[in-house]
């Protein structure tokens, strides 16, 4: 009798652990394949795919968009593609070339791997700027160049001055500093992907947190709308918008690693999403009258 209570223990111990493996398999499968959604009052389309890596995004005084793939060891590589949607490489033998920004008629390009140039594309020509440590994001507010370096415990927010050659370090001893942005009104904000939140750069004074909680916040874009800031997750990530006055807004949701967001228009913006090698069109849906 003990025998049989015992076999049958069994069979339903076995039970339930299949039930909680296919319900974890599932749960996981969706996470890998639910599409991206929008927020009401917002679309969004596939533009580009097939491109393996893609991660930073920026347009030419000609309107051309630039795309990197962020290989490493020298692997990585940025092009360009042409109005009728041909692709030409302009700038190969990069190592993980994560963030790119319009600079002086022409394309700062970083490179997250190590101690390693930040380039400025321009007339066809690559001229390195400065050198830092695993450089990720880059923004211009006009004047100077911004960057920020993903490291560990010792990250760095570095201001170039092209009129010198100068090179301010803003910040240091940052964890994960993936992301700057440069705003209109001269606000400087940047990223902490490690700690989940967004700060704002107060020179002279305590920087004061302006997110927190958020899913490995990375690129981080400052216009007209308010700030973007795009999570660098390999599921549930999510491309947020905070509004000059109002609460934070979930625009897509259900991304995979999340990159660089570049305006191409009123309401309109593309977004890179390596984690399904492609580029997003996502666009505010007109009011109808």
């Amino acid at each position: 009798m003990l025998t049989k209570r015992l076999r049958q223990s069994g069979v339903v111990v076995s039970c339930l652990l299949g039930s909680v493996l296919f319900i974890a398999l599932a749960f996981l499968g969706w996470q890998r394949f639910a599409p991206a959604a929008t927020v009401s009052g917002w679309t969004y389309r596939v533009v580009l795919e097939d491109i393996p890596h893609v991660s930073a995004l920026a347009r030419d005084p000609d309107g051309l968009l630039y795309v990197s793939q962020e290989l490493q060891d020298g692997k990585g590589l940025v092009f360009r593609i042409a109005a009728d949607g041909s692709r030409d490489t302009v700038l190969d033998g990069l190592s993980k070339p994560d963030g790119m920004a319009s600079f002086r008629d022409g394309i700062a390009i970083s490179q997250e791997q190590g101690a390693s140039p930040v380039f400025w594309w321009h007339a066809q020509q690559a001229r390195p700027l400065f050198d830092g440590i695993q450089v990720e994001g880059v923004a211009s507010d006009g004047r100077y160049l911004y960057a920020a370096e993903d490291r560990d415990l010792d990250g760095r927010i570095l201001r170039y001055d092209p009129e010198t050659g100068g090179l301010t370090v803003l910040r240091e001893g940052l964890q994960r500093s993936e992301g700057v942005a440069a705003c209109p009104d001269g606000s400087v904000f940047y990223t902490e992907k490690k700690r989940g939140h967004v700060m704002r750069l107060h020179e002279g004074a305590e920087d004061e947190v302006v997110l927190n909680g958020l899913n490995a916040p990375s690129f981080l874009l400052c216009d007209s709308e308010g700030l973007w800031i795009t999570e660098d997750s390999t599921h549930n990530a999510r491309a947020l918008l905070l509004p000059p006055d109002g609460p934070l807004q979930v625009i897509v949701r259900r991304l995979r690693s999340a990159q660089s967001l570049l305006p191409i228009g009123s309401g309109r913006y593309l977004l890179a999403e390596q984690g399904r090698d492609r580029i997003l069109e996502i666009e505010r849906q007109k009011s109808e009258l």
